[in-house]
């Protein structure tokens, strides 16, 4: 029902120097919403109130008053810790006025509930080739990197002749890190509000775990005769999560639906990750890296065990794909230079994902030791391992995977000693980030193996590492 035209709505535009198409191109909307904001039918949604307020030169206070808009209801409902966290974060990086996200993300619940099951369920039906088919085709080619193939395999992960079949040790002698813990404005991402506030509605929905966490940013990688040498920035996960990692949904989603992915019909991609320059020029956008490994452990009878997992719904990074394990961010744990070669990654995730050690889950709440990967913090598994030198960790591939951009560092990590598997075979347990897990003998396995049910496609980074280090077994 109409409350009565605001003229004063009008005027206020027109003082600012706007038409109606002209404020509406400015805030990417209908000329036709700024025609009902004016009759009276309806108000601005929050995200687009501070941008509103500073093209019509109003304080917060003054819009508010123009549209006789209450600016401090609390939300609907109250939200989760890690959501009402992520919406101040929000809040202020986007200059909102405080709980404008909060109140945003409460509205759009009811409808998310009740069609996120649904939408998650369409999600799960597309495959891990639907995926590298469509990226591959909307890339296109290029003449240094080309997407990962193996036979009639094919990934969305972009690589190149330097990065694959690679034997390079991950040691403190072959991995040379710099961490730049200030990079200015270098590769700042602009949020899309609207999809930032869909994401969080969605995760507050579905119950994910999601918390600000510090993360590496990879500036540059090169690999060398005398091993991998990175540069390395600093990121926080909310700026992540909110830009590029949204990507994979999008094409999801599109992919689902059955409508086009080619360019100019994925709008977040298509201002994210528009082309191969950009996908490549880690330096000059954010990218965050990852570790995803191939654990071999020798049994008894002179053949491995290579471990794989189906991902749990709960995890906000491929949620119900199968893959391998471990498999986690480069991030820091306690000392952003000390943490910064890839091989403390693998060792936090191999003793928080196999081993039980929930101190090391970020999710769970900051680590308060020191020291956490010291040799007296160790589960028994990985003290058995350092005392009988017989963990080998090394590097198979590297790539970029073109789904959100991220640098993948494809591991292997391997138990060549027949005795931990007798030993401690009965403590390998996954986290709380898995649904299941399985050990098939190398020897005898196909490619690609374990295909698990049919709701649970392969992860294609999880993929690029599994048939990568089955290579270097080989």
């Amino acid at each position: 029902m109409m409350s009565g035209r605001r003229t004063n709505l009008a005027a206020a535009r027109k003082s600012a120097g706007h038409t109606q198409e002209s404020l509406a191109a400015a805030l990417h909307i209908d000329r036709s919403t700024v025609i009902r904001w004016e009759a009276g039918d309806y108000t601005p949604l929050p995200y687009l109130r501070p941008k509103l307020a500073r093209l019509l030169r109003q304080t917060p206070e003054q819009l508010h008053a123009l549209f006789n808009i209450a600016g401090t209801a609390p939300p609907a409902e109250p939200l989760s810790k890690d959501i009402a966290h992520a919406c101040a974060w929000l809040d202020q990086r986007l200059d909102w006025p405080s709980g404008a996200s909060a109140r945003s993300v409460a509205d759009r619940l009811p409808s998310v509930r009740r069609d996120l099951p649904a939408r998650r369920a369409r999600r799960a039906r597309v495959t891990q080739q639907q995926i590298a088919r469509a990226l591959r085709a909307y890339y296109g080619d290029d003449p240094v990197y080309s997407t990962y193939t193996d036979g009639d395999i094919t990934t969305s992960i972009l690589t190149r002749a330097d990065w694959l079949d690679l034997q390079t040790p991950l040691t403190s002698e072959h991995e040379h890190s710099t961490v730049e813990t200030s990079t200015g404005e270098r590769g700042t991402v602009e949020i899309d509000p609207a999809a930032a506030l869909d994401r969080l509605a969605e995760v507050e929905a579905a119950g994910v775990r999601l918390t600000n966490d510090s993360l590496y940013r990879i500036l540059d990688i090169d690999v060398r005769d005398d091993g991998l040498h990175t540069r390395l920035g600093v990121a926080e996960f909310l700026e992540y999560a909110l830009t590029l990692d949204l990507l994979e949904n999008e094409l999801l989603d599109a992919i689902a639906d059955g409508r086009r992915t080619e360019p100019g019909t994925l709008p977040l991609r298509d201002s994210y990750l528009p082309d191969l320059a950009s996908v490549t020029g880690l330096s000059d956008r954010l990218c965050v890296g990852g570790i995803v490994v191939l654990t071999a452990i020798a049994r008894p009878g002179n053949d491995y065990a290579v471990l794989l997992q189906d991902r749990s719904a709960a995890v906000v990074n491929a949620p119900n794909q199968r893959t391998v394990i471990p498999k986690g961010f480069h991030q820091p744990i306690t000392d952003t230079t000390a943490d910064a070669p890839f091989r403390v990654s693998l060792l936090r995730e191999l003793e928080e994902e196999l081993f039980g050690r929930t101190d090391l889950d970020g999710t769970l709440g900051p680590s308060l030791a020191l020291a956490p990967l010291h040799e007296g913090r160790l589960s028994a598994p990985m003290r058995w391992l350092h005392h009988h030198d017989a963990l080998r960790l090394e590097i198979t591939a590297l790539g970029i995977n073109l789904v959100s951009g991220n640098l993948e560092c494809a591991c292997l990590a391997t138990i060549d000693n027949p005795d931990f598997w007798t030993t401690f075979a009965g403590d390998i347990e996954a986290n709380w980030e898995a649904q299941g897990l399985e050990a098939h003998a190398a020897l005898t396995v196909s490619r690609p193996i374990g295909p698990g049910p049919a709701s649970t496609p392969w992860n294609n980074e999880g993929l690029f590492a599994y048939v990568q280090g089955l290579n270097r077994g080989t």
